[in-house]
């Protein structure tokens, strides 16, 4: 298949990747640093990667998995191994990634992979009710999965051995799906051309979130989080956040510090929002939105200013590009806050650092 970056949302010196498990976790309990530069590294099929299109990456356990080629691994960054067809994966063409302990989830071309054991074998799931084969993004929850297909939101209790799709026949304002989020009975779909579609009963029925009703930002929507309350849409206008379920929206947009307007992943923790771009790096705001930082290719480091993927966990920020995994490291020696500042506090020894 084609380059879907068009369509798509959906530094290594001492990475998260590299900690303990006991320190990762203190990791998520740590707040972001203000005004702090990042510089990122980046890793390509040199160091191992299926692809250097990368469409989604994911920290989780001490690993760090990237949708490129296939689905790809990594403890460190500068080394990574790929899974593909050969190790189960339904399609070399994988569009997004999620892990949760040492269960890996991928949407691809043909289907939904799951592996148990981080990565080493899968398991490829299709029909039984998938929406479409062709997954855009893919979530899990308290055991329960969630897909975002080119043909609706398609839900598994059953480690996606059979599935209940929901489209516009439900209600969902479009069937082409290319972010997902759940928390409880609550589902978060952005959708393409269509905007933002919350269910809170498990997807029998459908508010829908648009330009007209709500003021978001843009109708094509490629990314949705919530996060303490708030939602966050990443749109091809801009980063919409909504403080009232999804009501209403504030947007913000070049005119206050975005990078660019055309916003492929979005991310948020705390204060801190991280927002992918397609054409201007990684913005970073640090105060709910109100001024952004931007790092891009000439200040930071980072592989491309193409980015369409994003996550964060402390101060380790992760971006898919469009020319491998940029892993981007706070710079910080404030107690309590970044990497060095772990150090201060004895949960990071010299001996982990790289």
């Amino acid at each position: 298949m084609m380059n879907r970056n068009h369509h798509r949302p959906f530094a290594q010196r001492a990475s998260v990747a590299t900690l303990p498990l006991f320190a990762v976790a203190c990791i998520g309990l740590l707040a972001p640093v203000a005004s702090a530069a990042v510089t990122f590294t980046n890793y390509t099929t040199t160091n191992g990667l299926g692809s250097n299109n990368v469409y989604g990456v994911y920290a989780s356990g001490g690993n760090v998995y990237a949708a490129a080629g296939g689905v790809n691994v990594s403890t460190t960054g500068s080394t990574w191994t790929n899974y593909t067809t050969a190790n189960g994966v339904g399609s070399p063409l994988t569009y997004g990634v999620y892990a949760s302990g040492s269960n890996v989830y991928a949407a691809t071309y043909n289907g939904v992979s799951i592996s148990t054991n981080n990565g080493s074998t899968w398991t490829n799931r299709t029909g039984n009710g998938l929406g479409n084969n062709i997954t855009n993004c893919v979530y899990e929850s308290s055991g329960t999965i969630y897909a975002g297909t080119i043909d609706g939101v398609s839900i598994s209790t059953d480690n996606g051995a059979n599935w209940n799709n929901f489209s516009t026949a439900a209600g969902l304002i479009s069937d082409d799906v290319r972010g997902i989020y759940a928390v409880g009975s609550t589902i978060y779909a952005a959708t393409w051309g269509g905007g933002v579609s919350i269910s809170t009963d498990n997807g029998a029925n459908w508010n829908n979130r648009t330009t007209i009703n709500s003021n978001l930002a843009s109708n094509s929507v490629f990314g949705i989080l919530e996060s303490s309350g708030k939602i966050y849409a990443a749109t091809l206008g801009g980063v919409s956040v909504s403080t009232d379920g999804g009501t209403s929206w504030t947007n913000f947009t070049t005119a206050d510090g975005l990078g660019s307007n055309n916003v492929r992943g979005i991310y948020a923790v705390g204060s801190t929002i991280y927002a992918a771009t397609y054409d201007a790096g990684v913005s970073v705001s640090t105060d709910n939105g109100a001024t952004w930082t931007i790092y891009n290719t000439t200040n930071s480091g980072i592989g491309s200013n193409q980015v369409v993927g994003i996550y964060a966990v402390g101060d380790t920020i992760y971006a898919a590009t469009n020319a491998g995994v940029s892993i981007g490291i706070t710079t910080s020696a404030v107690p309590g806050t970044g990497l060095a500042g772990l150090a201060m506090l004895g949960l990071v020894g010299s001996r982990r650092r790289r």
